[in-house]
């Protein structure tokens, strides 16, 4: 299993607790991935929205991009997973943005697809945006543009979304992944998740790996049965499967359902907190497999559906059922970070 993290680029993942003590600023981002590289963990992802998701729009919320770059330079070992939108990128431009900080990284960058679903965010940028099958339709042509600049010169592309004539790219990313698991050459991996079926069968199609939001290993096993077989059809390689889950580790069980009493307590309605706006948006804008609730609200990627709560024994066996179902990548969301990734890394992964 290879353990990643949710960089806080919005201050944390709680929406009914103000301050997490980790702010979105540069220099606690930094001092993070050093102590994650020193801890042992293999990758970070950093979320792309120009809005805080999870605080309320008004709060502070670092750029995925130009956060991504400063890591490439002060980090040696941590692979940086950088979302990224076609929505708000031209492909070629991003395709050359995204080469040159794999090479400032030396071959570390890789890329989560996402399709965006906050419509709000558009307008407050400029951003033209379309329905969820128009999404994926933009996405599946931005893949192919980016791909062809990274891997050809002189490419030309004419589409529905995007033309491009004669592109020439130099440097291209960096020739192989220099990351732990990493493939010996090739682009940057690309991941992506989605649970609608245009969305697996474009991720299927066109990816590298799928990632999937909190729920249990069985109902995880499933979904990685589904898209093996998606694979199959388009006669790629195989994928590779990761899930995300918010980790409460405590000495006992009542500890730990005591942390997620405290975070999940309901918000008084009557002060509209902040977040909840932002949530009811990215439930009536994505295609979710499965209903959620108010209390899903609180954590942000359904993180407790994973079920990574209790003692060492317990998160250590529930991430040997995520391992048995398919997975070989987990990305951790604790609060605050820095105190609950090395307790993490220190009664988890050092006895794995």
């Amino acid at each position: 299993m290879r353990y990643g993290f949710w960089l806080p680029v919005f201050g944390g993942w709680l929406r009914n607790i103000d301050d997490e003590r980790m702010p979105a600023t540069w220099e606690y981002t930094r001092a993070l991935c050093e102590q994650a590289e020193e801890l042992g963990y293999d990758l970070t992802l950093i979320a792309e929205l120009n809005l805080n998701d999870i605080k309320g729009p008004e709060s502070d919320s670092l750029d995925a991009w130009s956060t991504a770059a400063a890591l490439a330079a002060v980090t040696k070992k941590l692979e940086l997973m950088v979302a990224v939108r076609p929505t708000f990128h031209n492909p070629a431009l991003l395709a050359k943005q995204a080469a040159n900080i794999d090479r400032i990284s030396g071959g570390r960058l890789t890329l989560n697809v996402v399709s965006s679903w906050w419509a709000d965010e558009a307008k407050k940028y400029g951003i033209a945006f379309d329905e969820h099958d128009d999404r994926y339709a933009r996405t599946n042509e931005w893949l192919d543009v980016l791909d062809n600049c990274w891997s050809q010169q002189h490419t030309s592309h004419s589409g529905r979304f995007y033309n491009v004539e004669d592109n020439l790219l130099s440097p291209k990313p960096f020739p192989h992944r220099t990351y732990s698991g990493g493939a010996s050459s090739g682009r940057p991996t690309l991941y992506a998740g989605g649970e609608s079926e245009t969305a697996k069968n474009l991720i299927a199609a066109k990816c590298d790996a799928y990632l999937m939001h909190g729920d249990d290993p069985n109902t995880i096993a499933a979904k990685v049965t589904d898209m093996k077989q998606r694979r199959e059809k388009t006669g790629l390689p195989p994928m590779t499967f990761g899930v995300t889950g918010y980790c409460i580790l405590r000495d006992s069980e009542a500890e730990a359902q005591q942390e997620v009493d405290r975070i999940t307590a309901q918000p008084d309605p009557s002060q509209s907190p902040a977040g909840f706006a932002n949530f009811q948006q990215w439930v009536t804008g994505s295609q979710l497999e499965k209903k959620i609730n108010l209390r899903d609200y609180s954590v942000s990627n359904r993180g407790l559906h994973s079920g990574l709560i209790g003692t060492p024994e317990q998160v250590k066996q529930r991430l040997a059922d995520f391992e048995g179902a398919g997975c070989s990548l987990v990305l951790l969301q604790s609060s605050p970070q820095h105190t609950e990734m090395a307790r993490f890394a220190k009664q988890v992964m050092q006895h794995s």
